[in-house]
C-alpha cells in the first residue's frame, strides 16, 4: 500500500529505526530482520531521492527525513482516530507524544494531561526539554504537540498563547549574608554560585546579561541540577542562587527559607501550544484541557494567535 506515493511499509520503518536509534532495535520491533529494514529505508530513499537517515548511533532523520517522519506519524495519528470513530475492536488506547519544559510538567501540566485522560483511552509520551527548544521536536516529528516559548509556528503547526511562566531570582538568607551583602546586586551576583537546570538552561545568564550589561556570565560555579522539584530545593538548601517560578518558590517563601534578590526584577517566560494542524479529536481534547490549566496556573497575556 503508498500514500502520496511513498510504501508506508518503509515509512513505517524509518519512523522505527528513529524511535529505536538502531536498525537492530528497529526490526526486534518490526519482527523483520536488520537488512531488511536497511534495504526498506534505503529504496525509500532511492523512492524520494533523498538522504532520509544520517547512520550514526543513534540514527537520526536528515532535513528531509524529518518531513518523511512527521508525515508517517501524522499519518498514525489519523489512522488511530479513524478506528476509534468506527469502533474497531483491539485498536487500544491511542499515544499522544508531547514535548513540554521540566517547569511545566512540575506545576500545572499534570492536572490538564488527567483531565483528558479522564475521557480520552489514551496514553503520554512525554518527551522532556527546555522550552526554547521543544519546538524542535515537533519539527522534527518526533512529538505531535509541544509547550513551547516559540510563537513562530513550526510548519503544519498551529499555535495558541498559553500565558506567561514568572521566574525570580532566589537565594536562601544565609546565601544572601554570605555572598551578596558586600556590594550592589549587580556587582556581586556574577561572581555567586548558581544553580542551574542543565546546559540548555539560559535564563540565570539571561538575568545576568539584564541586571549587569556587558559583564561575563561565565566562570562562576555552577552546580546542575536537571530536575525542576530538584532544582528548588538546591536553592532553599543554599547551594546558589537560581531562578524560581513563582509557584515553586511560594511554599519556601513562606517558610522564610528564599528570599526575592530583585523584587523588581521578574522575569517572564511566555508559552505557547504548539500542534499539528490535524482534525483529530484526542488532540483537540486534550489542546482544550491544557489551555484551561493553563489559564489558571500562569499570567494571562494577549499575545497572537499564528498558524503556519
Amino acid at each position: 500500500m503508498t500514500t502520496a506515493g511513498l510504501p508506508l511499509d518503509q515509512v513505517r520503518t524509518l519512523l522505527a529505526a528513529v524511535d529505536e536509534g538502531t536498525f537492530e532495535a528497529a526490526a526486534a520491533r518490526l519482527h523483520v530482520t536488520p537488512s531488511a529494514v536497511s534495504q526498506r529505508i534505503k529504496a525509500l530513499e532511492q523512492r524520494t531521492g533523498r538522504v532520509l537517515l544520517l547512520r550514526s548511533k543513534p540514527v537520526r532523520p536528515t532535513a528531509s527525513g524529518e518531513v518523511v517522519v512527521r508525515f508517517g506519524r501524522q499519518l498514525a495519528r489519523l489512522e488511530q482516530d479513524a478506528a476509534a470513530e468506527i469502533g474497531m475492536t483491539g485498536a487500544g488506547p491511542t499515544t499522544l507524544s508531547i514535548a513540554v519544559n521540566a517547569d511545566s510538567l512540575a506545576t500545572w501540566l499534570l492536572p490538564a494531561l488527567a483531565e483528558a485522560a479522564g475521557v480520552l483511552d489514551v496514553c503520554f509520551d512525554l518527551h522532556r526539554d527546555d522550552q526554547d527548544h521543544t519546538a524542535l521536536l515537533l519539527r522534527q516529528g518526533r512529538v505531535m504537540a509541544a509547550v513551547t516559548s516559540s510563537p513562530e509556528p513550526v510548519q503544519g503547526c498551529s499555535v495558541r498563547p498559553l500565558g506567561r511562566m514568572t521566574y525570580r531570582a532566589y537565594a536562601t538568607p544565609a546565601f544572601a549574608a554570605r555572598h551578596l551583602a558586600h556590594g550592589a546586586l549587580a556587582d556581586v551576583l556574577p561572581a555567586a554560585p548558581m544553580v542551574v537546570f542543565d546546559r540548555k538552561d539560559d535564563i540565570q545568564d539571561g538575568f545576568l546579561r539584564r541586571l549587569a550589561p556587558g559583564r561575563p556570565t561565565s566562570g562562576q560555579p555552577r552546580h546542575y541540577v536537571p530536575a525542576s522539584e530538584s532544582f528548588a530545593a538546591a536553592v532553599a538548601a543554599g547551594l546558589g542562587w537560581g531562578m524560581v517560578p513563582d509557584a515553586q518558590a511560594a511554599p519556601y517563601r513562606a517558610a522564610g527559607a528564599l528570599a526575592d534578590l530583585a523584587a523588581d526584577r521578574p522575569m517572564d517566560v511566555p508559552l505557547y501550544w504548539q500542534q499539528w494542524k490535524l482534525d483529530s479529536p484526542p488532540l483537540a481534547v486534550l489542546a482544550a484541557a491544557v489551555v484551561r490549566a493553563a489559564a489558571g496556573a500562569l499570567d494571562q497575556a494577549p499575545v497572537r494567535t499564528r498558524s503556519s
